[in-house]
């Protein structure tokens, strides 16, 4: 793995898959077309619910996915093998891209929590963000046990997991963002 300060780790099935379901619930209340979320805008978003900040920040992104999925459905860019080793330099960065498929002796679960485990394990790691699907939350809870307590680690989720030794952030946030969903269509009254 190629290593930077910051490093994002996102199971991209689930990311997918939640993005789809925002897509649906939204498109029926808002009564509008919502398009793919924006890759770059969402992987901003997550760098800085991560707690990174604009700069000259180097952020490597793992994006793992299930060996028969060739793409993200609701996301573009969409194409994993497109995405791999390509990179894209903004305000907060540059953000580097490893699209890595799951194999037939370990499930996706697993290998993200190596991933996790492989990251906290490097000096040069200063900051890491995750998105694991809720299925496997209590090994990726389990698996940060271990990490060194100088590191800033940060999980994204759906809700409110129950804790550990690192900070949550809500995963609908940055996705409703990079879907294009403003906070002022959303009515609160009825």
């Amino acid at each position: 793995m190629q290593t930077s300060e910051n490093v994002i780790i996102i199971d991209a099935d689930y990311a997918d898959s939640v993005a789809f379901d925002l897509t649906v619930n939204f498109e029926r209340m808002l009564e509008r077309r919502i398009d793919k979320a924006d890759l770059p805008l969402w992987l901003d978003c997550v760098a800085l619910d991560g707690g990174l900040r604009e700069g000259e920040n180097n952020v490597q992104v793992v994006l793992i996915h299930e060996k028969d999925k060739t793409a993200m459905d609701n996301f573009m860019p969409e194409k994993y093998e497109e995405l791999t080793g390509k990179a894209f330099k903004d305000h907060i960065g540059e953000f580097a891209i490893t699209a890595v498929q799951t194999e037939d002796m370990a499930p996706k679960g697993q290998l993200l929590c190596d991933v996790v485990k492989t990251a906290c394990a490097l000096d040069n790691v200063k900051r890491i963000v995750i998105v694991p699907d809720t299925e496997y939350y209590n090994d990726v809870r389990n698996a940060l046990r271990q990490a060194d307590d100088e590191k800033r680690i940060t999980v994204l989720a759906m809700q409110p997991m129950p804790g550990g030794n690192f900070k949550q952030e809500i995963l609908g946030y940055s996705l409703m963002q990079a879907l294009g969903i403003r906070s002022d269509e959303i009515r609160t009254d009825n």
